[in-house]
């Protein structure tokens, strides 16, 4: 009998050891399937809050490669950086984004463009249009430049924040950067110099738009003091009672330290750049000035401009990459992300 109950004993515990050694080897090859993302059958209640089941399929951009993709060039883009493209890699680990200082210079939208045709970067952000010479020196090289618009952005106007004026007509902004008008008293202010601050052409698209489109392509005057950063700027309009710059409204029309001005194609018809009621400086920073969002999407407000993803049509997976960042940017989770990092959505 003893025998017996020993051989019962010894055979229950072989049969429990290969349960667990079964049941291991079952629930690691699971857990295996689901972080290389091969499960993707959904649970039986159909809860997709399930962290696995997010984990599974949450990177379902369509057309992404997988690799490391260098990308640069518009610091305008840098909310967006911030806001939009930590979250892709989230959701896409096996697309890896590296931002690429340039190897000389600023960085800015020109310089971007000119890595990108250097073939050091897959694809490019950019606050302007690709030029026509740039894109004849791409052709060069065997490829050509294509911009997707992803966003919609207005130039505002800073100045210091106790300088009373009702506004500025684009005229007038064009003849004060050109040297043409000096004093505020000429323009409506009080009888103050104009300090006026600028990055330069050479650094950023921001620039090379304002040249443009705001002093049709005529050169800044004497008189222009030229800054490497919006940063900066900001800084020395907060000290300049005479100050004024123009950089891109979301970097100016939120600031406690300066205040944007109401722009008009005619005198008398301003537009503000913020949404009204005006907050004063004095609330900032329990309330701050938001968008004008409505007003850079009809046209009302009298500089805007679209944002765009550069990108090599070379057949390759950098025109791939490119395309689907782009593609992804005008899909309703990546308008909102441009939304709130404080853009204007396309759609």
């Amino acid at each position: 009998m003893s025998h017996k109950n020993e051989t019962l004993s010894l055979f229950l515990a072989v049969v429990i050891t290969i349960g667990l050694i079964f049941g291991g080897l079952w629930f690691f090859m699971e857990r295996w399937a689901q972080l290389s993302g091969t499960v993707t059958k959904p649970s039986e209640t159909g809860n997709t809050n399930n962290p696995i089941n997010q984990f599974v399929n949450k990177c379902n951009v369509a057309n992404l490669p997988e690799g490391t993709f260098n990308y640069g060039g518009s610091t305008t883009w840098a909310p967006i950086r911030k806001e939009a493209d930590s979250i892709l890699q989230n959701l896409c680990p096996r697309f890896v984004l590296r931002y690429s200082q340039p190897p000389s210079g600023e960085p800015g939208s020109g310089t971007g463009i000119r890595m990108l045709i250097d073939n050091q970067l897959a694809f490019s952000q950019s606050s302007r249009s690709v030029k026509a010479e740039e894109n004849t020196e791409a052709k060069q090289k065997g490829f050509s430049l294509k911009e997707i618009p992803v966003a919609i952005d207005g130039i505002a106007i800073a100045v210091n924040r106790n300088l009373n004026i009702p506004g500025l007509t684009v005229a007038q902004l064009k003849n004060i950067y050109t040297g043409k008008i000096t004093n505020w008293q000429e323009v409506g202010g009080p009888n103050l110099p104009i300090t006026v601050y600028s990055r330069s052409k050479e650094a950023g698209g921001t620039a090379e738009f304002f040249v443009e489109n705001v002093l049709n392509k005529e050169n800044f005057g004497a008189n222009v003091s030229y800054i490497d950063t919006t940063t900066e700027a900001v800084r020395k309009v907060a000290a300049s009672p005479g100050g004024i710059y123009y950089a891109s409204a979301p970097e100016v029309v939120p600031q406690c330290t300066i205040k944007s001005i109401p722009l008009g194609r005619i005198s008398g018809q301003f537009v503000p750049p913020y949404q009204e009621p005006f907050i004063p400086p004095s609330e900032c920073p329990t309330k701050r000035n938001q968008l004008n969002s409505q007003a850079f999407r009809s046209g009302d407000y009298a500089i805007t401009r679209n944002l765009f993803v550069i990108v090599k049509q070379n057949g390759q997976t950098d025109q791939q990459a490119g395309e689907a960042y782009a593609n992804w940017l005008l899909t309703p989770q990546g308008q909102e992300l441009i939304e709130k990092a404080g853009f204007v959505r396309l759609k």
